[in-house]
């Protein structure tokens, strides 16, 4: 039966189904239900709104690049501030978190990857939370978190702080400070708690979906400028899968990454020290890498003149008897035949047609009108054959043929 269940959710591709995760589960539709339940019923005020959307944005800041990612170092009291805020979202240990994600990002798109968007887009957002199969996440060092202290005291003592940081706290607030007990409960904790949860579990999912692959296209991360505001700024993704110790998600001083900016405020305050970065040139050399690659998957989509090689060499004997029965053009030492294009012409029929046979070089690049861009490229795609003589082609191989030079009986062109 469980095993129909995730079919129908799309997730075919997954192993054997051996239970539910009944914490997970509920924890995942309560909270909802209780949001949904005050969005309808209990009246919204304004400073409940506010705290709300304060301790969401508090609660985001997580664990993810001073414990996964060692992006940079925190003073003992940032790090308990981002401890006890990232407990609050109610997301699991630092340890526990911070383990998968560095399974994640060693294994990326593998069986051995814990939310394997491979699996499909259910799996990776909530599935690989709320089934129990045989999958286990795959080897990653987690020697710095056994060490650190901090971390091992809120692994040991996780259930009484989420309880605590989660929900005791942010219903006292809300109802203590200004007698909002209910919307406190309704939207303080439970609207925030499913916020912060769907909003990290677009990480695993959404951002492995939508957007550009800027860097690298081997594995599925995207950057997409939708998914960094659905994820507090970790939509730039791609970029954070190719430079994971980067303190930053956005690469860029203007794309939205607020964690980004939170960390650099700190870092003036003094408790945020060693901020580490990828080396500017080598992230340039990234997005120009995939640049040229989309460039040339455009360039082999295009139709392209023959190159010189693919073409007969034909004596000047035999080009003037052919010019008798079609429109041929010399140029450059190549015969081309304008044949299908002498009425389209620009500057008229007759223009061709009174020169066919004859070697017009100087006149098509200056000596009657200097051609465009656009001429050269759609007079190679004409070519039918070189001159007798010699043609030699100067220029990179890589290089389109309508792009190259050549020498023409000594002269070049």
């Amino acid at each position: 039966m469980l095993s129909q269940l995730a079919i129908s959710l799309g997730l075919s591709a997954l192993p054997a189904v051996k239970g539910v995760q009944w914490f997970n589960l509920t924890v995942l539709l309560v909270a909802p239900g209780i949001a949904l339940y005050g969005l309808c019923s209990v009246p919204i005020i304004r400073e409940t709104a506010l705290c709300t959307f304060v301790l969401y944005s508090v609660s985001m800041l997580g664990y993810h690049r001073l414990w996964s990612h060692r992006t940079y170092r925190a003073h003992r009291a940032l790090q308990i501030v981002l401890m006890m805020s990232a407990t609050s979202s109610v997301q699991g240990s630092c340890y526990w978190w911070a383990r998968h994600h560095r399974s994640h990002h060693r294994h990326t798109d593998t069986d051995k990857d814990p939310y394997n968007v491979q699996r499909g887009l259910f799996w990776s957002h909530v599935g690989w939370m709320i089934f129990r199969t045989d999958l286990r996440p795959g080897a990653a060092d987690v020697s710095d978190l056994k060490k650190d202290a901090l971390v091992q005291w809120q692994h040991r003592w996780y259930f009484p702080l989420a309880l605590a940081s989660g929900c005791i706290v942010p219903l006292l607030f809300c109802g203590l400070l200004w007698g909002d007990w209910s919307g406190g409960f309704c939207f303080a904790v439970a609207l925030r708690m499913t916020a912060c949860h769907h909003s990290t579990f677009c990480i695993n999912s959404i951002v492995h979906y939508l957007g550009d692959a800027t860097y690298d296209d081997k594995l599925s991360p995207r950057d997409h400028l939708l998914s960094a505001l659905l994820t507090m700024g970790e939509g730039y993704h791609n970029f954070h899968h190719q430079f994971p110790m980067d303190y930053r998600n956005a690469f860029r001083w203007y794309q939205y990454d607020p964690t980004k900016w939170f960390i650099a405020v700190c870092n003036v305050l003094g408790l945020a020290t060693n901020l580490r970065k990828f080396p500017s040139n080598e992230i340039e050399k990234g997005i120009l890498s995939m640049k040229l690659k989309d460039l040339k998957t455009i360039q082999d989509s295009l139709k392209w003149p023959l190159r010189p090689e693919e073409l007969p060499i034909v004596a000047w004997d035999t080009f003037q008897k052919e010019a008798h029965g079609r429109a041929l053009l010399l140029i450059s030492g190549y015969i081309h035949d304008v044949s299908s294009f002498i009425d389209d012409h620009p500057g008229g029929a007759e223009l061709l047609a009174q020169n066919t046979g004859k070697d017009v070089t100087a006149a098509f690049f200056g000596g009657m009108y200097e051609h465009s861009n656009a001429a050269h490229n759609l007079l190679a795609m004409y070519r039918v054959g070189i001159l007798a003589g010699g043609v030699e082609r100067l220029g990179h191989p890589s290089l389109p043929p309508a792009q190259a030079l050549y020498i023409v009986n000594g002269a070049s062109k």
